[in-house]
């Protein structure tokens, strides 16, 4: 077993400091505080010794040294029981809060040298699905010890003590003495952006995967291309960002070996995702037309029956042009020697059989025996398509679930595919996982995060405010997955209820999305964050406490501090309410009894993988 040691001078403490209770987000699995004697740490002597030099865990330490001197964070509000509001200052409460005052002008000697142990089991293991992830954290007058199997482990040991550790009476200081283990529930905790529909800038990804790495989420999916634009500049293809927006919205290789590079440096894995055969247009064409069927066709919205797309502009690769398959090849060739992960997404959604009526290829193929289906269509571009996706080793494919549960979807698929399950909720995730399919989880009525901004299709009736129009008078406009999703109903959505045992081992994470129709860098941060981290912590330690009730209630102050910790850091994160909430913890409450969630009942499905913790 090798050995990580780095030093933390412990300095005299002047003034115990009011306990504040920390409430670090992720929560971890198990936190025992083990006393309320305020730890000073001196940043300026603190020191990372590795017996085992290794640079990512070195160059995460130095972040998270550098970020605590520069922020000096203090919570903006602690946890505190309804009972204990007064509406308006007392007597009673003036003379407690002297009390406390003088109390805290009580010194204790903490002065001397903490070694803070950092172990690791196993350096070689690769930031991939599934690897470990588990660490431990103690902290005590005298040192903070962090042991991991991992490396990637220790990443998160470094985002909780940097949680923990606050500036409080001129002094960096934690709590008191603590005892953390800490696990993930799930091994896909993830966000998926996409650059296709608005291109996003470099520095604005790499924001949301520093907010990933605070939060725990491990996976940031792209979604790179659509029928609107293509902004990836490839040796194979160079002609295809004559589909880009601009010759500044394209990213180069080095672009993404950066952003894969710096993702890895804080324990956040980049999957890319190609979206085949649908949404298929932009870059397509121009190595050739012919690739492409109905990509110059209306799409069709004044007759809905006979629509190419869901949105414009529409184009599908076409399914039986040979040359599809090989330019296929190398773009996918390509892409799998610049993104290191062992998962890659080839998208496989939404394909519109209208569209398909204007291939004559296709048609060709449909006449030469007319018993042949649209599944039939679909499972002949499986069989041809799949074995090229294959030819990399230890590649596991991730699909959207159309490609098996839609009407046109095919009718078989090998099962080492995970399927993001978007549609239909819990009925689509029981049907995935019962028929043995691992699923990462993104319904849209849940985990979509651009839901509920109101349509963005111009030109639109829908919004004509008319007696008549049901379709304005219900609210809904042209948001079809509305409404907006708010950061309790992502972190109430038990997305394993009522599965079996053997169903629920299949769902292996959970991911938001943000969908760009409405969507650039300059809104990007504020339409993820902080709802985000409603999702992290539920796929990080769960929703519900040790008795099975949500812990919706416990979850509030978290979610509102780190709010303010990410704003803190210059992230601009959405504010969730007044600030008269944050300032005075569970005063917004619709209900003050704080047990109401109880009346959800308890978790009635015992076999699910959501975990009852505290």
């Amino acid at each position: 077993m090798k050995l990580t040691s780095l030093v933390v001078t412990i300095a005299p403490l002047l003034a115990l400091t009011q306990a504040v209770k920390v409430n670090p987000l992720p929560a971890p699995r198990s936190i025992d505080w083990l006393d309320e004697n305020p730890i000073s740490v001196n940043l300026d002597k603190l020191n990372l010794e590795i017996g085992a030099e290794n640079s990512i865990i070195s160059e995460a330490f130095y972040r998270t040294v550098s970020t605590l001197r520069k922020l000096k964070w203090y919570p903006a509000a602690t946890e505190a029981p309804i009972s204990s509001f007064v509406p308006f200052p007392t007597a009673e409460a003036a003379v407690d809060a002297k009390k406390k005052k003088r109390d805290s002008q009580r010194t204790f000697d903490l002065s001397g040298l903490s070694v803070v142990e950092v172990t690791v089991n196993d350096y070689a293991a690769d930031l991939q699905m599934g690897v470990n992830e588990t660490y431990t954290l103690s902290v005590s007058p005298s040192s903070i010890i962090i042991e991991s199997e991992t490396v990637w482990g220790v990443l998160h040991a470094f985002t909780t003590l940097q949680q923990l550790i606050i500036y409080d009476n001129s002094k960096f200081v934690i709590e008191g003495s603590v005892n953390i283990w800490d696990a993930p529930l799930y091994q896909h905790r993830g966000v998926m952006v996409d650059t296709g529909r608005n291109y996003l800038s470099i520095d604005s990804i790499l924001d949301q995967i520093d907010m990933m790495a605070l939060s725990k989420l491990n996976s940031l999916h792209i979604h790179l291309d659509d029928a609107q634009s293509w902004p990836l500049l490839l040796n194979s293809y160079p002609e295809m960002i004559m589909d880009a927006y601009s010759e500044r919205e394209i990213y180069t290789i080095q672009d993404l070996q950066h952003i894969i590079k710096y993702a890895k440096n804080r324990g956040v894995r980049v999957i890319p995702e190609i979206d085949l055969p649908g949404h298929a247009r932009a870059g397509w064409r121009q190595i050739n037309p012919d690739l492409v069927a109905c990509g110059d066709s209306w799409w069709s919205n004044d007759v809905w029956a006979s629509h190419t797309a869901v949105e414009p502009p529409p184009g599908q690769l076409d399914i039986m042009n040979d040359e599809v398959y090989e330019v296929i090849a190398d773009v996918y060739n390509e892409l799998s020697e610049i993104f290191t992960d062992n998962v890659f997404h080839v998208g496989a959604d939404e394909i519109q059989t209208g569209c398909y009526n204007m291939s004559t290829l296709i048609q060709n193929w449909f006449k030469e025996d007319p018993s042949r289906s649209w599944n039939d269509l679909s499972q002949y571009y499986v069989d041809k398509a799949y074995p090229i996706f294959m030819n990399k080793t230890n590649r596991r494919l991730m699909m959207w679930e159309d490609i098996l549960l839609t009407p046109e979807g095919a009718h078989t698929l090998p099962t080492d595919v995970i399927l993001q399950s978007w549609n239909n909720d819990l009925v689509n995730i029981q049907n995935l996982t019962s028929r043995g399919y691992d699923v990462i989880v993104s319904s849209s009525s849940h985990f979509y995060l651009d839901c509920g901004f109101g349509g963005w299709v111009s030109n639109d009736p829908r919004y004509i405010d008319d007696y008549s129009n049901d379709v304005f008078n219900t609210g809904l406009g042209g948001s079809w997955c509305a409404p907006y999703k708010t950061w309790q109903r992502i972190y109430d959505y038990d997305f394993t209820a009522n599965l079996t045992d053997a169903q629920a081992e299949h769902v292996i994470g959970a991911e938001v999305a943000l969908w760009s129709e409405q969507v650039d860098s300059t809104v990007l941060t504020q339409k993820i964050w902080p709802r985000a981290a409603a999702l992290a912590e539920s796929t990080w330690s769960g929703n519900r406490n040790s008795e099975g009730y949500l812990r919706t209630n416990e979850l509030t102050q978290r979610i509102l501090n780190f709010r303010e910790y990410l704003v803190a850091l210059g992230f601009g994160a959405s504010p969730l309410v007044p600030k008269y909430c944050l300032l005075n913890p569970h005063a917004c409450d619709l209900y003050q009894n704080q047990t109401v969630l109880e009346q959800y009942g308890t978790h009635n499905d015992k076999n699910s993988t959501i975990a009852v913790l505290n």
